[in-house]
Parts: C-alpha cells; sequence; structure tokens
C-alpha cells in the first residue's frame, strides 16, 4: 500500500492490488504466495534459474503473471523489489520514479 496511488480490491476471492486500475499483485487463498507481473520472455529464464522459487500454475500459463513462493524468498528487500517490479510494469509513466 505504500507504493503511489496503490488500492486494494478483493477479486476472485482474494486481495488484489491495483495502480491506475491495473492489477500489479494478488494474493492466492493458501497465502504461501503472491502472484506478480512478469514479462512472458522473461518468465521462462527467471523460473529456470529459481524453480524453488518461481513458479506459474497451468491456467495462468498464457499470462503475463508469475507466482513467487514466499518461503523461498531470502528477506524482506527481494520481496519488495518483487513487488516494485511489478508495480512498475502496471503503473503510468507519470508515476514511475515515485517509487522510491
Amino acid at each position: 500500500m505504500a507504493l503511489p496511488e496503490t488500492v486494494e480490491k478483493e477479486a476472485w476471492s482474494m486481495p488484489t492490488f491495483r495502480v491506475a486500475g491495473k492489477m500489479y499483485l494478488t494474493v492466492p487463498d493458501d497465502e504461501t504466495s503472491i502472484a506478480v507481473r512478469c514479462p512472458r520472455h522473461e518468465r521462462a529464464e527467471l523460473i529456470a534459474a529459481e524453480p524453488e522459487k518461481f513458479w506459474v500454475p497451468p491456467h495462468e500459463a498464457g499470462s503475463s503473471w508469475v507466482r513467487v513462493r514466499l518461503a523461498a524468498l531470502e528477506d524482506l528487500g527481494e520481496l519488495r523489489d518483487i513487488i516494485v517490479d511489478s508495480w512498475r510494469q502496471a503503473a503510468p509513466e507519470r508515476l514511475l520514479g515515485a517509487d522510491a
């Protein structure tokens, strides 16, 4: 919620976080992972490099999203970096640079 213009909205019975109406983070029911934006051309490489951390469920294979296993993250700094990166992909140009 600390990122500029972030709003929380429930969708699919789970919390989602949006900027300028675009979703950039969801918290699935089991709360052991989050889903964030990730360009599809980068996703396969990311998953191959750290499969214990990143994955995609079959129903999201055609999307530009990746799941992040929270227990596999090194620390809160890594979590923040992942969330900020996802936010930056959804945020309008006028907000970029305001997330420092």
